[in-house]
């Protein structure tokens, strides 16, 4: 008997089954059937993020302002930290269960009726494809799709027609699929370049930009990258760091981000340029100002409770970005960390980043859930050649977390870092004690 998903768990749980019995497919593959759709949501203007680190920040930055200047927005982003529907937002909001469901419905009905046994959306490929259909249904006006960890190849990469394309900071990561240097990954990434659509990018390692100018030059499209210098007079306060940005039509203009992230400031610089290129009446200055300030992004150094803070970087390039923002927390007691990882990130120079930063007085391990999961005794492994501060394993997040916070004293700091996946079991658990 063929299975109902009358409910959103049954919904998800189909969803989250996919990768035990669906394959990669070629973009051509994508692409016809989200023709057979009837290509949902393919009259919204599209701003269209890539990168290694920051693509999620950049959509929220994105979609904020575009919210304040009310106009209509869509956000596809990846991964979620608790419950799936994160991952789709309607005007900053998440969609609710029966919305999910009605999505995943049309999808469904698709994919019985398009090429039978022939063709099946892999688990991206599935909420890409809600997404549009989610966006179509509430007939947004611009819909902001993040690529999953690629871009040339990325199935949100089967749209063609973009209003401006970002790249954000290119680091290692996911090697094995988009190449062993920089500019390979820099390539790969920038695939989602269209002829004549403008691309932003920081422009700060050259050989990073070389790749991307040349790919541009290859299509033809128009190369705006954010100069090292736009950015000025960095002020970071106590939950808010205060720049000046050169717009492209003004001189330097003041922004603020709400978060203590030092990395925010490039994520929060390259989504004004990107609206600037828009040049929509509505998107003004002040909106802009007011936008950047009230956008928030989960687990980019958040606060989760008073001096307990939550980040998901999970690439080198990542954990010395976090690194730098605790440098400049002032701290009168321990600082304490929090670490996991999956399997296949760069774990062991990880390890060695933080153990030599000379910042945390104590250093806790606890496996995450999960298949990818890095195990217990392979994380200590990779911590326990370096000495100097107390180490602590626990077998579970939870146990782990409970000891940090039974233990932490008046003007100590918890930092919870390296994986997104980590930063979703913390807050779910979270969740679970504040409602024990």
């Amino acid at each position: 008997m063929e299975e109902a998903f009358d409910t959103y768990g049954a919904a998800e749980n189909y969803i989250n089954a996919t990768p035990k019995f669906t394959k990669k497919n070629s973009r051509e593959d994508t692409a016809r059937f989200w023709e057979f759709l009837g290509y949902p949501a393919r009259q919204c203007k599209v701003l269209h993020v890539a990168g290694t680190n920051g693509k999620g920040s950049v959509c929220a930055y994105l979609c904020s302002v575009l919210h304040k200047a009310g106009i209509s927005c869509g956000m596809f982003t990846s991964p979620h930290l608790v419950t799936m529907r994160e991952r789709f937002l309607l005007d900053g909001e998440m969609i609710s269960e029966e919305e999910f469901l009605e999505a995943f419905h049309v999808v469904m009905e698709g994919v019985k009726s398009f090429s039978p046994g022939a063709y099946h959306p892999t688990f991206f490929e599935f909420l890409f494809f809600m997404a549009m259909v989610v966006f179509e249904k509430y007939r947004v006006e611009y819909a902001v799709l993040e690529t999953g960890l690629g871009g040339r190849l990325d199935a949100t990469n089967v749209v063609d027609e973009k209003k401006v394309c970002i790249l954000t900071s290119i680091g290692y990561d996911h090697m094995e699929y988009l190449g062993e240097t920089l500019p390979q990954i820099a390539g790969e990434k920038a695939g989602i370049m269209r002829r004549g659509v403008p691309v932003v990018y920081p422009d700060r390692c050259e050989e990073v930009t070389r790749a991307i100018e040349e790919c541009a030059k290859k299509i033809g499209a128009k190369t705006v990258p954010l100069e090292k210098t736009a950015v000025k007079e960095i002020k970071i306060q106590n939950k808010t760091i205060d720049f000046s940005l050169h717009l492209l039509y003004y001189d330097y203009i003041g922004f603020t981000v709400s978060t203590s992230a030092l990395y925010q400031v490039e994520n929060a610089s390259l989504a004004v340029r990107a609206l600037e290129l828009l040049q929509e009446e509505r998107i003004t200055v002040p909106v802009m100002q007011e936008g950047i300030r009230e956008a928030f992004w989960e687990g980019r150094m958040e606060e989760v409770l008073p001096s307990v803070y939550v980040d998901g970087a999970h690439n080198v390039d990542g954990i010395r970005a976090f690194l730098e923002t605790v440098k400049r927390h002032s701290c009168t007691g321990r600082r304490i960390l929090l670490y996991s990882t999956v399997r296949d990130k760069q774990y062991k120079e990880a390890a060695r980043l933080l153990s030599q930063a000379g910042l945390f007085d104590k250093i806790v391990l606890a496996p995450l859930q999960g298949e990818r999961a890095l195990s217990l005794s392979q994380l200590t492994d990779s911590f326990r050649q370096y000495t100097g501060f107390d180490k602590k394993a626990y077998d579970t997040t939870e146990a782990a977390l409970r000891a940090l916070l039974s233990q932490k004293n008046d003007g100590d700091k918890v930092y919870i870092v390296g994986s997104l996946y980590l930063v979703g079991e913390v807050k779910a658990l979270l969740r679970s004690l504040k409602d024990d």
